[in-house]
């Protein structure tokens, strides 16, 4: 029994990396999609690779307006968000503030909207909400400027919302996703390995090898966020976390 089949999704953040694998996965359960994104080069790139099956939707997820409108216009059962900015890179002396603090301004203020305006609505009861977060919420990331706080914010603010649902009985599940390796084959996963390997001597690929035995692609965290809404995580998990080994959950 497929328990995704003709359900809804709004996917932001949908043209490229993990939020397009989601999208890939969610087709392939027979959900409808539609997938938001800032750049319109990419969603009619990506309205064609799927031959006009997802409706696409141009809209900048950090404006305090969009996720209300998404969620009154399309008024889904699951919503992903996978927007981010691709941090600047370097050692914190060599930061703005304003350079430092962009994924606050992008990541955690996109997620902030989303779950603000999830929870006032709401979500219709059995919605779930899952936000891509990052293992530097974990570990760290000393080259990447504010990034690891604003991603452990949105993982916070996943554990927020859920406390909010929960004692309103609004039946809405709010899921943080952690890839804890870099993802291969994406911007930022590319420029972090570059980065981070370069202060050991060795290239991308050398660091991404010697760091994990097995990779982690978007292709897997895709189908790890579409796990969790098919409801395959146990209740009560707010984080997972994500490898080329697995998904685990997270305290």
């Amino acid at each position: 029994m497929n328990l995704l089949q003709d359900k809804s999704a709004v996917v932001i953040g949908a043209t490229s990396g993990v939020g397009l694998a989601t999208v890939k996965h969610l087709v392939s359960e027979g959900v409808s999609v539609v997938a938001v994104a800032r750049g319109r080069e990419g969603l009619s790139a990506l309205s064609a690779r799927f031959d006009g099956a997802v409706r696409t939707v141009q809209a900048d997820a950090t404006d305090a307006t969009t996720a209300e409108r998404l969620l009154r216009e399309f008024d889904p059962q699951f919503v992903v968000l996978a927007a981010g900015v691709r941090p600047q890179m370097g050692t914190i002396d060599k930061f703005s503030w304003e350079a430092f603090s962009s994924p606050w301004n992008a990541d955690t203020k996109a997620a902030f909207h989303l779950l603000k305006a999830v929870l006032a609505l709401p979500l219709r009861a059995g919605g779930t909400v899952a936000i891509v977060s990052s293992g530097a919420a974990i570990a760290g990331s000393p080259l990447s400027g504010g990034y690891a706080g604003a991603k452990r914010m949105q993982w916070l603010m996943a554990q927020y919302a859920q406390e909010v649902s929960d004692s309103k009985k609004l039946g809405i599940r709010f899921l943080a996703v952690v890839p804890r390796q870099l993802i291969v084959d994406t911007e930022i996963g590319t420029t972090a390995a570059t980065n981070y390997g370069a202060t050991q001597g060795l290239s991308a690929a050398e660091f991404l090898k010697r760091r994990w035995n097995v990779p982690l692609d978007a292709d897997t965290v895709g189908a790890a966020i579409v796990s969790g809404l098919r409801g395959d995580i146990a209740d009560g998990v707010t984080a997972i976390a994500v490898t080329g080994e697995g998904i685990e959950p997270l305290e």
